[in-house]
């Protein structure tokens, strides 16, 4: 499968949001996950990656979510997320827009890194 083939498939699952999904079939075991802050802000291996995304599942109701892209160039891709947000703790209203930069080696993804807008 080629990086466009995966990025291609990966945004189809999280445009459904199945982002839990496209995580299990394209993580590699050992992939390498970078936030640019907070406690989870680097991460390796397939079940660390999982347990981020279940604590941000558990902890943000998620109103609205567009996905686009993705811009692939060579090994490499990008997808942007913007979401429409409630963080449950507080009940504050927030709008997210980030990207995630993608890099593929034999058909997994072995790391993702995350950039938000202002």
């Amino acid at each position: 499968m080629s990086t466009r083939e995966l990025a291609n498939d990966l945004v189809a699952l999280c445009q459904q949001g199945k982002f839990e999904e496209a995580g299990e079939k394209y993580w590699a075991d050992n992939v390498l996950s970078v936030e640019p802050m907070g406690d989870n802000a680097e991460l390796r291996g397939k079940a660390a990656v999982r347990g981020k995304g279940e604590w941000w599942a558990n902890n943000h109701e998620v109103h609205s979510a567009v996905v686009e892209g993705p811009y692939v160039h060579g090994d490499q891709f990008v997808v942007r997320f913007k979401m429409d947000m409630t963080i449950k703790a507080s009940g504050e209203r927030r709008s997210m827009d980030e990207v995630g930069v993608y890099t593929v080696r034999n058909g997994k993804i072995v790391e993702e890194r995350f950039f938000y807008g202002g």
